[in-house]
């Protein structure tokens, strides 16, 4: 039976010069299966118009509740509810239809994971990090679809339907380019790895020793109460290229948290010297502020793709009190790099930094020779 959309209040506040498109919109969309409840829940959301484009993203097959998700991949239901939130995915409701033949095939990769002989707890952890790391990229690209594909000129069919199209025709260019970039960092993280003996006997602890450093824009706090929204984003856009172009092959950039970059390496060396060039490029930058950066080393305990332990926040509280343009440094560090011919060292002096129990010595990083090297200078 048709749907009375202007009785269902699906018309309200529509200009007569949207309606008639408004109306199409709304007879394809329910053609096509949505419920009236979802079409009234995304004009309220003021949605509409990306609705076809979402519909387009939900997979294709019979729609199943959890429970018959659980039976069809040969996972519980308690441990797909956990998967799901380690996503980071808003939960449907147990009677809900809201999984496809795609969730059934992810299910199942999963169960073949398990039955190889990966904990469920590596499953957890993996899926934390593909739910942070996929949220960025799908934000990206949204942003980047949006800006490509609207025109205030067209109606929200026209925009629906564009949108719905793209999403249809790209996804399929883009997964095997995200797979690529995976096998990318994976090639590399595999191909710089230091691992040692002393490592392989006490993997299954987890621990390893690392250098840590981060390095972040100074007085960004009043750059942000001045710029733009849009020139702020450019800054932390360019300090992430800025990391990539000064990086030695075994630097990581693990991540970044809003005005800071946190690097890491098994070398220590190696990232010593990206600290400096990091802070030599932005020197070097027109209408860029200043960076800062503090780097320790230590022992750490690797989870989800990032670290925790004391190097890590000893480099953080280090770098907060580091003067802008300059590269300071843990005890630890220093002590390992002492001999180093491309490095200089001088001593800063004993302080005490907010949440490290004792004093702290910290030393000045600088080249041996005074002079900062080209950014993204080839290193062995």
């Amino acid at each position: 039976m048709a749907v009375d959309f202007e009785a269902e209040g699906l018309l309200e506040g529509v200009n007569p010069q949207q309606r008639e498109a408004r109306l199409k919109l709304l007879g394809e969309l329910s053609a096509d299966g949505a419920s009236t409840e979802e079409l009234r829940e995304a004009v309220a959301a003021n949605r509409l118009t990306l609705l076809p484009a979402e519909r387009a993203l939900r997979g294709t097959g019979e729609r199943l509740t959890r429970a018959e998700l659980a039976k069809r991949s040969g996972l519980s239901v308690e441990l797909l509810e956990r998967m799901w939130r380690s996503m980071g995915m808003p939960e449907p409701g147990d009677d809900e239809r809201a999984f496809t033949d795609d969730d059934v095939e992810a299910a199942s990769r999963v169960k073949q994971l398990m039955d190889a002989g990966i904990p469920e707890q590596g499953i957890l952890e993996i899926n934390r990090v593909l739910g942070v790391t996929m949220s960025q990229v799908a934000a990206a690209l949204s942003g980047v679809g949006r800006r490509a594909l609207l025109q205030p000129s067209d109606s929200e069919r026209e925009t629906g339907m564009r949108m719905a199209a793209a999403a249809r025709d790209l996804m399929p260019v883009f997964t095997p380019a995200l797979e690529y970039a995976l096998r990318l960092h994976a090639r590399d993280q595999l191909a710089s790895a230091a691992v040692d003996q002393v490592q392989l006997g006490g993997a299954l602890e987890g621990g390893m020793q690392i250098a840590v450093c981060f390095a972040d824009l100074v007085d960004f706090t009043k750059l942000g109460e001045r710029l733009e929204v849009s020139e702020v984003g450019e800054l932390t856009d360019r300090l992430s290229e800025m990391v990539a172009e000064v990086a030695g092959r075994r630097v990581r950039l693990v991540k970044l948290i809003g005005d800071a970059a946190m690097l890491t390496s098994t070398d220590p060396t190696d990232l010593a010297v990206t600290a400096l060039e990091l802070v030599g490029a932005a020197e070097r930058e027109q209408n860029f502020p200043q960076l800062r950066a503090g780097v320790a080393l230590g022992e750490v305990l690797p989870r989800g793709g990032d670290f925790y332990g004391r190097p890590v926040n000893l480099a953080s509280r280090i770098t907060a009190i580091a003067r802008p343009g300059s590269v300071l440094c843990s005890e630890a560090l220093h002590d390992q790099l002492a001999d180093d011919q491309g490095l200089r060292f001088s001593y800063a002096r004993k302080r005490q930094l907010k949440g490290i129990g004792e004093p702290q010595k910290l030393f000045h990083v600088r080249y041996a020779d005074g002079e900062k090297s080209d950014a993204g200078g080839e290193r062995a």
